[in-house]
């Protein structure tokens, strides 16, 4: 019995040094021993031969950055999961699906948010919220293909039914900047241009179909009130005139805009050969980025014919939306459950900068003994190497997948340093990059 753990402490050390030699390297190192295998990959995590995940240990960019004040100001849990939210145009109410087909509005009062309205008329799970700068208007999609915009009265929130003609989900909805017409993203591979008929009374939709080749996962407006941006299940990103002739000036169209006709693409993005999510336009409108699920983000500079684009690969998960902050930073939110700064040198290169949540971690050396204690303990059986001994890493403001980011801002801005985001572990949380020091100078 002494001989065998004898050996067994031999053989630890022995792959330790291996191991530590190895670390600066991104491939994976496959470890023999009678009678299983245990794989210990880029991102030190050891498997079982069953892919069973039995210690995992991150050693990446979030332990480099110490000593910065943290960027998370406020976390609230307002349900178990969030499938989106928007902010009111006097940030004092929040508007947000607990992923069923309901919208609940809380209040900020006296620093504690208090449930006022449920908005109640959806069959199915709201996909899709934004409420309108200037007319205060709330505009809802869900999966049951139909769309509602809400208007505040003195008895609560009157909703009015557009009628979309889809024949698949409703995925996404954002007001234009003019907030005169609407955009819905769809699973039915079409985009809705919705405005208001005054004739009529009533909100009417224009179909661009036939241009997407699978569901329609983001879209996003461009400052001119007239291009929109698309992301697609196809791996595209393409961008539209939405040009309606009663509802849009014509100096609004400009550029390459200027002489297209409504649903007319003006290009197609071939950059991404996965699904594409989380499109946005810079303030300025001269650059557009998109997420891709195969962890990589792509920008785009002077949209058009003769387009600039640079793309930059992360070795995390992938993300699920951006947002540009500034001219020369953009956030990007996903799997990864914490926000990702990527900022453009004065070349206009862009690159990653850093995680903006800091994440205290062990020492190597503690996690290390921890890791093998419990692989060498699960190999020879022994109970006193129990997972109890694990050292784990501390937890951030978001436990789950983040799939929303919206600036906190009462108007639009050319520079944003207040935004909020939203995720499946049901939480909102605010983030304020005023003492982030090292980001001013991108903003």
């Amino acid at each position: 019995m002494w001989a065998s753990t004898n050996r067994a402490t031999i053989w630890a050390q022995k792959i330790a040094k291996l191991i530590l030699s190895l670390q600066s390297c991104n491939f994976g190192v496959l470890l023999f021993t009678t009678p299983q295998f245990f794989f210990f990959s880029a991102d030190r995590s050891i498997l079982d031969s069953s892919n069973t995940l039995q210690i995992t240990q991150r050693l990446d960019s979030r332990s480099r950055f110490t000593g910065k004040s943290m960027a998370a100001t406020s976390v609230h849990k307002f349900a178990q999961c969030i499938s989106c939210h928007a902010w009111s145009p006097d940030l004092s109410m929040i508007a947000f699906c607990p992923n069923n087909s309901e919208v609940h509005i809380y209040k900020l009062s006296e620093d504690k948010w208090e449930k006022v309205h449920v908005l109640q008329k959806h069959d199915q799970i709201v996909s899709g919220i934004d409420w309108s700068y200037r007319s205060n208007k709330i505009v809802t999609v869900s999966h049951d293909r139909n769309s509602y915009v809400w208007n505040q009265e003195a008895t609560g929130w009157v909703p009015t039914l557009v009628i979309l003609r889809l024949n698949r989900a409703a995925l996404c909805v954002q007001w234009s900047p003019k907030e005169n017409k609407f955009a819905v993203g769809s699973g039915a591979k079409t985009v809705c241009i919705c405005y208001y008929e005054q004739e009529n009374n009533w909100w009417v939709s224009k179909l661009i179909r036939k241009r997407h080749d699978s569901s329609v996962t983001s879209i996003a407006w461009h400052p001119n009130n007239v291009l929109l941006a698309t992301t697609s299940t196809d791996g595209k990103c393409r961008v539209f005139s939405t040009f309606i002739k009663g509802v849009d000036a014509k100096e609004s169209a400009t550029g390459n805009s200027a002489d297209t006709k409504f649903g007319e693409q003006i290009v197609q993005l071939d950059l991404c050969f996965c699904w594409a999510f989380g499109v946005r336009w810079s303030p300025s409108g001269n650059t557009l980025a998109y997420v891709g699920h195969n962890s990589m983000i792509y920008f785009v500079d002077e949209v058009g014919p003769s387009a600039a684009a640079q793309s930059v690969a992360i070795r995390d998960l992938p993300l699920r939306d951006v947002l540009f902050l500034s001219e020369r930073m953009v956030v990007g939110v996903g799997f990864d459950c914490n926000p990702m700064v990527f900022v453009a040198d004065e070349s206009g290169l862009w690159s990653f900068l850093r995680f903006l949540e800091e994440r205290k971690s062990a020492s190597s050396s503690a996690k290390y003994g921890s890791q093998f204690s419990e692989a060498f303990g699960k190999f020879y059986g022994q109970s006193k190497f129990s997972a109890s001994n694990n050292v784990e890493q501390s937890r951030g403001a978001h436990d789950n997948c983040i799939n929303c980011i919206l600036p906190l801002a009462k108007q639009r801005k050319s520079s944003v340093t207040r935004f909020t985001t939203s995720g499946l572990d049901g939480k909102i949380v605010t983030w304020d990059l005023q003492k982030q020091e090292d980001l001013l100078d991108y903003l």
